[in-house]
């Protein structure tokens, strides 16, 4: 059985994919909002986890029909 495995983020890496500071995903691992592998003392964040917390907070647009005047 052939598992693929997942590229493994820093925290560095996660901010700047989320276009954020690193304080909020730190604060994710903190609340364990994110998965995240701990490697001895260093953290890191797999890359499908990341995706999958991104595809969590995606909202779609709502479409409305215009009426015809």
């Amino acid at each position: 059985m052939s598992r693929q495995i997942d590229r493994l983020l820093t925290v560095a890496e996660a901010a700047e994919r989320l276009g954020t500071t690193e304080r909020f995903p730190r604060r994710l691992i903190e609340e364990r909002r994110i998965t995240f592998v701990r490697l001895g003392r260093k953290v890191r964040i797999p890359e499908s986890a990341l995706n999958d917390f991104i595809a969590a907070g995606l909202v779609h647009p709502i479409t409305t029909r215009r009426r015809a005047a």
